[in-house]
């Protein structure tokens, strides 16, 4: 079965070309040309992935990114005609799990698509074998059930994105050692992403809101100086 991307851009001749291209390659293509519409479309067919652009009519591509996350973990790519750092920060923040600056080539946007493509494979995998291998880990008053697939604070379920929670899951099974951010990155965003290391610090700062009882003086998630990250539970 055909995996299905949603593509939502404003400017009809490069959606045309990515309709196309990518139909070619043999992937379910559904498009839209306003953020609200790509909202619409993406709940009524489930994508696999979401090439999302940030300039958007009405509601722009990180609010889309937003609602999205609420309700879907696949794949959001997000598109930028500005080389902003700002826009790459936020988009992030919102949700998206990469993101590719206008005017791109369209061998470099396919490899990423099928990395993402991959690693929400990998992870969907992942978790089959996690339901099947159910497993409790207890840190104190912070407990992560892997056959639930969620995380608890003082038996509070907590509302981690699915990034997070692998990005969790994998310090916690090295706790009390440091793990590198070229390391983490490789392990959870897999070695063909083509983002960059600033990512794990910006889910690191987001596990610290949740998991720490103070986030501005971490106990859990410790800065290593010049090498990484450690948890200590």
């Amino acid at each position: 079965m055909a995996e299905k991307i949603l593509i939502i851009e404003d400017e009809k001749t490069l959606l045309e070309t990515l309709q196309y291209q990518f139909k070619h390659q043999g992937f379910d293509v559904i498009t839209a040309e306003d953020g609200k519409l790509g909202l619409m479309k993406a709940r009524e067919a489930k994508p696999d992935m979401v090439i999302l652009d940030i300039m958007l009519p009405g509601m722009d591509g990180f609010e889309v990114c937003r609602e999205l996350r609420k309700e879907f973990s696949m794949p959001i790519l997000m598109l930028t005609a500005r080389d902003d750092e700002i826009d790459r920060v936020v988009g992030l923040e919102v949700g998206a799990d990469d993101y590719l600056i206008k005017p791109f080539s369209m061998r470099e946007l396919t490899a990423r698509i099928k990395a993402l493509l991959r690693r929400a494979k990998i992870i969907k995998e992942g978790l089959a074998r996690e339901e099947l291998e159910s497993q409790i880990l207890n840190f104190g008053n912070l407990v992560i059930d892997t056959g639930r697939h969620e995380v608890r604070v003082n038996d509070a379920v907590l509302p981690l994105k699915p990034r997070e929670y692998d990005l969790l899951l994998l310090l916690a099974h090295h706790r009390g050692k440091t793990l590198s951010r070229e390391f983490i990155l490789e392990t959870v965003w897999g070695w063909n992403y083509f983002g960059d290391a600033r990512n794990v610090d910006v889910h690191i700062r987001w596990l610290r809101e949740k998991v720490e009882d103070d986030p501005g003086k971490p106990t859990r998630i410790i800065t290593v100086r010049s090498a990484g990250y450690r948890f200590e539970g």
